[in-house]
Formats: structure tokens, C-alpha cells, sequence
């Protein structure tokens, strides 16, 4: 049965855990080329070389999102390997919660950098390819705390209430391309996520909340979902959560 997801060419950011590696994977397994950017080179020619080995195609590219011109080069990397770009998943993210009145200012510099500015330099990189070939699905995770706001995750969810905008704007401006977009707002994950926090109580706080966290297939999962349909069926947004979780 046709998937709409074999022979897909997917650009992964934040490819070397957590969602990005349990997406990268489970695609794979659909059919999908993989092509894989990180910052921890090792760890996605690791997971390019275990795809090749099992029978898919992936392609590790190391990528800082922080850097337009190193998103730009995964991008041109997939496109002059496959000739393509069919979907790309701005999935890399940083968590560093804390009170404002710590004033964390280089955690939040580090969010909006990755959070914010990552996914922006991802449409940057893609959307002209896509235009001309008037093809194309842009993901971009956003996060429970992109609809809701809690103290200690101020700076977080702003990022995250940036994508959503984002992407929803970027679905208005492409619709006359026959481009899709998607947001996928998870809740607990259980991911590298948390050990990005820098101070101690607060990482403590969250550890214990993710005790229920579920597993990253479960975002995999919706990616998979959201690229699967047909081509005339554009899922906007996906909010998933642990059954247990409360906000």
C-alpha cells in the first residue's frame, strides 16, 4: 500500500536523540532517505551507518542551526546527493527553564538562537527549493508550552509560541505553491531535552514531572501521520501529551 512516505527525501534537524533520531529511524523503516544534521557529528554517523546497514539511505551532515549557512549546506548536501528536498522537520530545541528573575540571559540568547532562529534559518533554507518545484512539507516543533505558559519555562514557551507563529504564517504565505506545513507540539518526551537546564532545583522539578514522559516513537509517530497523507491533505497542527499529563 502506498504510504506517501517511501522514496521521500527528509531533512532531520537535531538528529542525534531523542525525537530526531527515533523519527529518523522509524521513517526509514517506512521507505523514506534520511538526511540527518546535528552538531554531534559521531553520534549521526552512528545512526546513518546502523539505516545503511539495515537497508535504508541516510546521509549524516554535521549542521550548528545557530549557523544559516551550515542549515543552508545540509539542505544543498541532501539536494546534490538525491536531487530533492521532500520534507523538511526543524526538530533541533533546546529547554534551559528558569525564573526570569535569575536572569539567565545566555540560556535565553541559547533558546531563541536554536528555538527560534533554527527553525527560521530551516524555512530559509528549503522554502526556494520547494517553490520552484512547487513541492514540498515543512514540520516545525513547537511544544505544549507553545500554547501554554507556566513560570520557569517564560523564555521556553515564547520560543515556542514563536513557531507556531511562524509556521502558521509560512501556511498562509505557500498555500498558492501547493506547499504543506505542520506543527507538532509534544508534551513530556522522554528525550536529552531536561539536561539542558542549568540550574539544579529546576532540573530537579522536571526530572520528577517526566517520570510520565512517553516515548519519542510517539512523536514519530505523528510525523509520520502528518507525511503520509495524501497530497491534498494538509494537517496544520498536532498537540499530543502523556495520558497522565495535565497541562
Amino acid at each position: 500500500m502506498e504510504n506517501n512516505i517511501q522514496d521521500k527525501v527528509i531533512v532531520i534537524t537535531g538528529a542525534s536523540s531523542g525525537l530526531g533520531e527515533a523519527t529518523a529511524q522509524h521513517l526509514s523503516t517506512l521507505g523514506a532517505i534520511v538526511v540527518l544534521g546535528a552538531r554531534r557529528v559521531e553520534r549521526i554517523e552512528a545512526l546513518a551507518h546502523e539505516l545503511n546497514t539495515a537497508g535504508g539511505r541516510a546521509l549524516a551532515v554535521q549542521t550548528d542551526v545557530t549557523d544559516a549557512a551550515q542549515v543552508q549546506a545540509l539542505v544543498d548536501a541532501a539536494i546534490a546527493k538525491y536531487g530533492r528536498v521532500d520534507v523538511m522537520l526543524n526538530n533541533a530545541g533546546l529547554m534551559p527553564h528558569s525564573p526570569l528573575e535569575r536572569l539567565k540571559i545566555d540560556d535565553w540568547d541559547r533558546m531563541i538562537d536554536v528555538n527560534v532562529k533554527g527553525v527560521m534559518y530551516g524555512i530559509a533554507a528549503v522554502l526556494p527549493h520547494m517553490i520552484e518545484r512547487r513541492s514540498g512539507h515543512i514540520i516545525s516543533v513547537s511544544s505544549v508550552a507553545g500554547h501554554k505558559v507556566r513560570p520557569g519555562s517564560v523564555v521556553y514557551s515564547a520560543t515556542k509560541h514563536a513557531v507556531r507563529v511562524i509556521s502558521e504564517g509560512l501556511r498562509q504565505e505557500v498555500k498558492a505553491y501547493g506547499l504543506r506545513t505542520t506543527i507538532i507540539s509534544p508534551g513530556a518526551v522522554d528525550t536529552e531535552l531536561p539536561n539542558s537546564i542549568t540550574e539544579a532545583d529546576v532540573a530537579e522539578g522536571v526530572r520528577k514531572f517526566y517520570e510520565i514522559a512517553i516515548s519519542p516513537t510517539s512523536f514519530a509517530r505523528a510525523v509520520a501521520y502528518a507525511i503520509g497523507q495524501p497530497d491534498d491533505v494538509d494537517i496544520n497542527e498536532i498537540l499530543f501529551r502523556p495520558t497522565q499529563q495535565e497541562y
